[in-house]
């Protein structure tokens, strides 16, 4: 029996703040090992931002928790290597992680509501976050907390510092999350769904506000968004994952500008576009995501893929694919000829975004 081919894995930037390194996270279960994420690599450096795009049960909300350490060790199976300017998280313990968590990672959940305690006021739980890292008074620490409000731009925040996270606005919690983030100046910020559920005038708002706090503390930002136009936006780089595995990796012109794998070409066909009047319908992706515990064994895209007659021998259902890079950096995880691809991309799918 042949053993098994490696996904080969690109070696680290030296400038990199943020490595991980082929990251699996299995979830054994009753009915099987769930593959959440099977084989991640990227890289961030401070002042960038980098955007992970997928449907739902992509893996992306998986590997975000995995960097902040918030899976319980003893039901997840964990591989791989996530570093932290200089500092290896998988092979830490809790503790060390923990410290870590707050003061050099922090991160934003998607739901503000249930991630901020009901019985405690806004700013208790600011103060508690500050004070854990910083041995200050309270006093100070409430300070702290005001000064964090009134910086994301949450109005009298001298009062609004002793209310209740019902008593705030869907954006106004969400402000209220960021400020809990970056009350002890984390250098790297990640943001799950910051805009999800927000009216679009909030959105820009929130969007502006973690580019702004960018800017002043040099942070890294790792943004998980369905919206692919907050990406455009906001990020310089883009991993697009799809059935826990990255298919597709480039920069935010790579793959707005220049996709090479069809799943990124189904999430931009499926994106409406305000700038200009479409002719046609949005198109959406035929199919389901995969079971993630039943992982098709040739491309994990190949059930939903409309292009598979253009690869010989059926590749795309017996063979895994690897994630090729270009000279340019810019990755596809595709067995459809990098030429053909290029053509399918102008003649059949740029002309109608």
């Amino acid at each position: 029996m042949n053993a098994p081919l490696l996904e080969p894995v690109e070696e680290p930037r030296p400038d990199a703040f943020l490595s991980v390194r082929d990251l699996k996270v299995h979830f054994p279960t009753d009915d099987g090992v769930v593959k959440a994420v099977d084989g991640l690599s990227f890289e961030l450096q401070r002042g960038r931002t980098l955007g992970i795009v997928g449907e739902s049960g992509s893996g992306k909300s998986v590997t975000s928790l995995s960097i902040m350490g918030l899976h319980n060790r003893r039901r997840t199976q964990m591989t791989g290597e996530i570093w932290l300017d200089g500092q290896e998280l998988l092979g830490a313990t809790p503790e060390q992680v923990r410290k870590l968590r707050g003061q050099e990672m922090a991160m934003i959940f998607q739901d503000p509501l249930s991630s901020m305690h009901p019985f405690y006021k806004v700013g208790a739980q600011i103060i508690e976050a500050y004070r854990v890292h910083n041995k200050v008074s309270k006093a100070l620490a409430r300070k702290r907390a005001i000064e964090m409000l009134d910086l994301v731009g949450i109005p009298q925040p001298d009062k609004r510092v002793d209310d209740y996270p019902h008593q705030f606005s869907g954006g106004m919690r969400q402000r209220a999350m960021i400020a809990m983030a970056l009350v002890c100046n984390p250098a790297l910020l990640i943001a799950d769904e910051p805009t999800t559920a927000l009216d679009v005038t909030v959105q820009a708002q929130i969007i502006e506000l973690m580019k702004r706090l960018q800017r002043e503390f040099n942070s890294a930002i790792i943004l998980i968004t369905h919206d692919l136009g907050v990406v455009a936006e906001s990020c310089d780089e883009v991993v697009v994952m799809y059935g826990g595995q990255c298919v597709e990796k480039g920069t935010v012109d790579d793959i707005f500008y220049r996709a090479d794998m069809p799943y990124t070409w189904g999430l931009l066909s499926s994106m409406p576009r305000m700038d200009r009047q479409r002719q046609e319908r949005l198109r959406p992706i035929a199919g389901q995501p995969p079971s993630l515990i039943n992982v098709p064994s040739g491309c994990v895209f190949s059930p939903r893929c409309p292009y598979q007659e253009r690869v010989a021998n059926g590749a795309c259902v017996s063979v895994h694919p690897d994630l090729e890079a270009r000279p340019d950096g810019h990755s596809a995880r595709c067995h459809i000829d990098p030429t053909v691809r290029q053509r399918i991309w102008a003649d059949e799918i740029a002309s109608t975004l």
